[in-house]
Parts: structure tokens; sequence; C-alpha cells
């Protein structure tokens, strides 16, 4: 089970940190991701982690404003968010793979097994 925290609102500019604390699985060698949904969008993909920390991947869109990290030893990862857009207003999910100590990150909906219930982010203009 997965469980994100951290939304909230905040003004273009600002920044937010999400969490994502898991229980119920065996979180240190599964890769993770984040990924949200804006109004009338499809869910699309925002950052993923590997199993170590040791690798990441951030969509273009977000890439050197956001940041994913975990600590396996809390059983959480987190997606920093810096210079918030109103664009990146959206619920945010994160996301653990099935398989373990997995090379690839993936970036696709269908890559990802177990789901968290999704956090509300709204940045303002």
């Amino acid at each position: 089970q997965l469980q994100a925290s951290g939304g909230g609102l905040v003004q273009a500019g600002g920044c937010l940190r999400l969490s994502c604390a898991a229980s119920g699985l065996t979180f240190s060698s599964r890769n993770l991701g984040w990924f949200r949904q804006g109004p009338g969008k499809e869910r699309e993909f925002v950052a993923a982690i590997n199993w170590s920390g040791g690798s990441t991947y951030a969509a273009n869109s977000v890439k050197g404003r956001f940041t994913i990290s975990r600590r396996n030893a809390e059983n959480t990862v987190y997606l920093q968010m810096n210079s918030l857009k109103p664009e990146d207003t959206a619920v945010y999910y994160c996301a653990a793979v099935m398989g373990a100590y997995t090379y690839y990150l993936g970036t696709t909906t269908s890559e990802y097994h177990y789901w968290g219930q999704g956090t509300l982010v709204t940045v303002s203009s």
C-alpha cells in the first residue's frame, strides 16, 4: 500500500515536497515513480527512481524543477517540486513496480503495479 501526502495550494514560483510512504510491500527492492493527472487530462509520467536511489529520470516538462528521491530505511519516496507553474496543477500519484531490482526506469502507467491514492497540488497564478 502506498500513501501520498504533501499536496496543497501554492502560488506560482513556490515549492512543495510530496511524500509517499509504503507499507505491506518490499520497498527497498522496487523502482518507484510519480505520475500526475491534471483536469481533463490523462495520467502522465513525472519522475522515476531506481531501487537503490542511484538512478533517476524526469519528464522534460519538470526537468530542472522537480527532484525525486527516496529513503529506503523509512520506506518513503519524495518529490521536491520547485518553481511551480499553474500547469503543474494536478493530482499526483506515487507508484511502485511489481518486479525487484529492475534495471529499466519505466515511464508509462502500465509498467507500475502498485498505486497510491493521490494528493492534489494546486498552483495559482
